[in-house]
């Protein structure tokens, strides 16, 4: 498992019983996570007064934030030279997921490494973290995403980081056929980096599903590939998949096309209150032989 412990304006305090209490800047907030299965005492309790905002499930579906405190209906947190906005989201999100951090490092290094000119595709790209920070080492970006809202959020943060400019196009479509039309147009990229939801809508209606279009995805992806590309990146937050088909997959398409080096496994947070591990998600990776 990958950690990302270089935060400073973030921070996993505790975690129990369903729920983690975290620090975003200076604001508190107590919301669920499944994977949090253990008892380490009641967190509303544990933190009475030091918490701004706690998420309620529905017994329905879905939920609500209520606010204990006076909590901005936005505000900035930065990791390193990257600045974001975070927002309380329905379904307890705040449109920024901290563990992603390892791969934003990953790609940085390896952009910056590369000493050329760097094209990179963004898909399911939700608010721009990916974007942000491969912005940042100097690539040109393609941000693809099918929700104008999110597409208008990471605008935000590439604004907010200092990165806006010619080196970015911001793109509200659907992955596949945006895809599709790339092919035809003749269009290639250095990097791609994709965050596929587990099940989805396209721009206009288009449904996805993982389990049945991922493995389509990825083998479109490689023909829009340049000659001399850098990484290929994957990450996923499916329920019970494993780290092994996201590598098996790449094995199956890019590395049959590009001699290279694959990788896989978890990405995680430290609890800082012990030495517990919250697993958040996986990664699978092919990137080129240095």
């Amino acid at each position: 498992m990958v950690l990302a412990n270089e935060w400073e304006d973030y921070e996993l305090i505790d975690a129990s019983l369903g729920m983690k209490y975290e620090r975003w800047g200076n604001i508190y907030l107590l919301r669920p996570d499944p994977q949090v299965l253990w008892d380490n005492g009641n967190l509303l309790e544990k933190y009475s007064g030091k918490i701004d905002a706690v998420y309620h499930r529905s017994s329905k579906g879905g939920g609500s934030w209520e606010n204990l405190k006076n909590v901005p209906s936005s505000w900035m947190i930065r990791y390193k030279t990257l600045s974001f906005h975070i927002k309380q989201m329905g379904f307890k999100h705040t449109g920024l997921f901290p563990e992603q951090a390892v791969n934003w490092n990953f790609m940085i290094k390896k952009i910056k490494n590369a000493n050329r000119p760097i094209k990179v595709l963004n898909l399911f790209a939700y608010t721009g973290g990916a974007t942000v920070a491969c912005l940042s080492a100097g690539a040109h970006v393609t941000h693809v995403d099918s929700s104008r809202g999110m597409v208008d959020w990471c605008r935000e943060n590439v604004i907010s980081s200092g990165y806006q400019g010619k080196n970015i196009r911001y793109l509200v479509d659907d992955v596949v056929k945006f895809v599709q039309r790339e092919i035809r147009r003749g269009n290639h990229y250095d990097a791609i980096v994709m965050d596929p939801p587990s099940y989805g809508r396209g721009a206009n209606g288009e449904v996805w599903d993982i389990m049945k279009n991922l493995n389509y995805l990825i083998s479109i992806c490689c023909d829009i590939l340049s000659d001399n590309p850098l990484f290929f990146l994957i990450n996923s937050y499916t329920t019970g998949m494993s780290p092994i088909v996201l590598e098996n997959l790449l094995k199956s398409h890019v590395l049959k096309k590009y001699p290279g080096m694959i990788s896989s496994g978890e990405v995680g947070l430290s609890i800082s209150c012990n030495d517990f591990i919250l697993p958040c998600g996986i990664y699978g990776r092919w990137e080129a032989n240095e």
